[in-house]
C-alpha cells in the first residue's frame, strides 16, 4: 500500500495513526494466510520416522527392531512396497516401553524417567539479543528429550509466543491462557495444571504464551511497593512453587525465556537447574552478550542478597547458526572457546535452510518429511541439531548422577 492511502483530506496524518493502520493492515493479511495455512480448528500431526531415526532415538541398533518386527513383538510398523519400515512417534513409545519391560535384567532402562531421590530439571534458554535462535534451540530441545522418554514441559515465557506458534497454538485467534495465570498476584490467579497443554509430540506438554505474560512486568513493581510487598519481594520464586503442583509428572522442562532482561527472565532463571545461552558468532551479536551478562550478574548478585538461591548444575554456551565456511565467525568461535573452554558446548549449530524452511510452515526439522529438502541439507542440519542436544542430554543426566543411555 503506498503512502497516499494514510493522508486525510488536509494531506495530513498522525505517525501513531499511520503506524496503527499498517500494523491492523499487516495483522489482518497474516490472519488471512493463517487461515489459508493452518485454519483455527486444525489438529497438528506428526509424520512417521523411520527406522534408522528409532533406532537412534531408542538407542539400540536397526537389527534389534527387525527382529522385534519379525518376531511379532511390540508395534507393527507401516510397511512400504520396498519394504522399509517406518512408525509413528507413539509407536516408538510402544518400542521403549517394550524394550523396558523385556530387557535382560541388570540392562539399562529404556525409559530415562528420573527417579524419586532425582530433581525435576528446569533449563532456561535465554539471550538479551532476538535472532539468536532461541526458540528454534528451546523447540527443538524439548522434543529431542522427549523423542529419547523423557517427560518434558516446555514453557512458552516470550510474549511474542513462537514457541507456541510452533506447536500449532495460535494465541492471536484462539483463547489461550499463558503462564501469567499461575504468577499472578491477584484473587485470579490460578493453577499451572489448568494452562498445561498437550503437543503432537508424545511425552511433550507445553504452557503456551500470549501478550497476557507483559502484564507480569508491569505486575511486579506494583507488587514490590504496595502495602504488604512481601509477594512481590519473593517474585523469583513464583515459576519454582508453580511448577511444584506438576513436579511428579515430569522429568525436564525447557523455557523459552524472552529477549529481554525483565521480571519474566529473572523469575525463570531463579527457578532453573541449569541455564542455557545461544550466542550468534558475530561481533556485534558477543557484544550484545557482554552487557546482558554484566547487566544479569548484577541483578542476580541483588536477588541471592535477598535470599534467594541459584543452584545451578551446569551453565553453557551454545553457538547457533553457525556458518563453517565463514573466516570471522570461525574466528569468534574459537575466541569463545578459548575464553570458557568448560562453558562452551562443543556441538554447535549450525546455519541451515532446512531448519529456516521447515519453520515458514511452524514445523520442526523433527516433524518435516527428509523428502522435503535436499538431502544432504537436511542430513546436514539434522546431524548438528542431534549432536547439539545430545550433549546437553548428556548434562542433564550428568546432573541426576547418571550416563545418558
Amino acid at each position: 500500500m503506498n503512502e497516499t492511502a494514510f493522508r486525510d483530506q488536509k494531506g495530513e496524518i498522525p505517525f501513531d495513526e499511520v503506524i496503527l493502520q499498517q500494523g491492523e493492515l499487516i495483522s489482518d493479511r497474516l490472519n488471512i494466510l493463517r487461515q489459508e495455512q493452518y485454519p483455527p480448528d486444525a489438529q497438528k500431526g506428526l509424520r512417521q520416522f523411520t527406522l534408522a531415526e528409532v533406532a537412534y532415538f531408542l538407542g539400540v541398533t536397526q537389527s534389534t527392531i527387525k527382529k522385534l518386527h519379525l518376531e511379532g513383538k511390540g508395534p507393527e510398523p507401516e510397511t512400504s512396497s520396498s519394504g522399509r519400515r517406518s512408525y509413528t512417534a507413539e509407536q516408538m513409545l510402544e518400542l521403549r516401553t517394550y524394550l523396558d519391560e523385556h530387557g535382560r535384567p541388570g540392562k539399562r532402562s529404556y525409559l530415562p524417567h528420573r527417579t524419586a531421590d532425582e530433581d525435576l530439571h528446569v533449563i532456561s534458554v535465554v539471550n538479551f539479543k532476538g535472532g539468536s535462535g532461541k526458540t528454534t534451540t528451546a523447540a527443538h530441545l524439548a522434543q529431542h528429550l522427549a523423542l529419547k522418554g523423557h517427560r518434558v514441559l516446555a514453557i512458552d515465557l516470550d510474549p511474542q509466543a513462537s514457541l507456541t506458534a510452533l506447536h500449532g497454538i495460535q494465541p492471536e485467534l484462539d483463547s489461550v491462557l499463558s503462564l501469567y495465570e499461575a504468577l499472578r498476584y491477584d484473587e485470579e490467579r490460578c493453577s499451572i495444571r489448568e494452562i498445561i497443554r498437550p503437543t503432537n509430540f508424545p511425552n511433550l506438554d507445553i504452557v503456551p504464551a500470549s501478550l497476557d505474560l507483559q502484564e507480569y512486568e508491569y505486575d511486579t513493581p506494583v507488587a514490590l511497593t504496595s502495602r504488604d510487598p512481601s509477594e512481590g519481594r519473593t517474585f523469583f520464586t513464583r515459576i519454582s512453587n508453580a511448577l511444584k503442583e506438576v513436579d511428579d509428572r515430569y522429568d525436564v522442562v525447557v523455557i523459552d525465556c524472552p529477549p529481554q532482561l525483565g521480571y519474566l527472565t529473572l523469575t525463570a532463571l531463579t527457578a532453573s537447574s541449569s541455564v542455557l545461552v545461544t550466542v550468534h558468532p558475530q561481533m556485534l551479536d558477543v557484544m550484545s552478550m557482554s552487557q546482558f551478562l554484566l547487566m544479569l550478574g548484577g541483578i542476580l548478585r541483588t536477588i541471592r542478597e535477598a535470599g534467594a538461591e541459584m543452584r545451578l548444575k551446569w551453565f553453557r554456551y551454545l553457538v547457533t547458526r553457525f556458518e563453517p565456511v565463514d573466516g570471522p565467525q570461525k574466528q569468534m568461535v574459537g575466541f569463545l572457546q578459548a575464553m570458557f573452554p568448560e562453558q562452551m558446548l562443543e556441538a554447535n549449530m549450525v546455519k541451515s535452510t532446512a531448519i529456516s524452511d521447515a519453520g515458514i510452515t511452524k514445523q520442526t526439522l523433527y516433524e518435516v518429511e527428509r523428502s522435503q529438502f535436499v538431502r544432504a541439507t537436511y542430513d546436514r542440519a539434522m546431524t548438528s541439531l542431534n549432536a547439539v542436544n545430545d550433549e546437553i542430554a548428556g548434562l542433564v543426566h550428568q546432573a541426576w548422577g547418571r550416563e545418558l543411555p
